[in-house]
């Protein structure tokens, strides 16, 4: 009975240990464009940031062991903020996805995705574009 307590422990620790994911969202529009990002999940509301052209807003967190860690975010262009987008900013796919890097890039034409590690990953550096802005 002992072992297997040491057994389930150590099991347990590792797949806590293992489990993660981050959100990196950038902004590269033009014009000195500023971009806000409001981002929350099931459980989390991050305050609403302003991001300065050529800066970024990371997030970084634990993902849950069932596998269903969710991040939604909204991005406005400013400097009136009436270009907007929202979307799943992070998705957990699975209890054995072991999370990943989910970086957005938000630009004129619309908003660039590339996923780093996890179930989702991306060969080279492939970044697509994800979303068109809402005029």
């Amino acid at each position: 009975m002992k072992n297997l307590s040491i057994f389930l422990c150590v099991v347990s620790f590792c797949m806590i240990s293992h489990v993660y994911g981050s959100i990196r969202i950038s902004n590269e529009l033009k014009f000195k464009k500023k971009l806000s990002v409001s981002c929350y999940s099931k459980d989390n509301r991050m305050k609403t940031e302003i991001i300065e052209p050529g800066a970024r807003y990371e997030k970084y967190f634990n993902t849950n062991i069932f596998g269903t860690t969710r991040f939604m975010c909204t991005l406005r262009q400013g400097p009136n903020y009436r270009h907007s987008q929202s979307f799943t900013a992070f998705k957990q796919v699975s209890s054995r996805d072991n999370g990943a890097l989910w970086d957005w890039r938000a630009r004129e034409n619309g908003i660039y995705l590339k996923v780093w590690a996890g179930k989702h990953e991306q060969g080279g550096a492939y970044m697509h574009k994800a979303f068109d802005w809402i005029y």
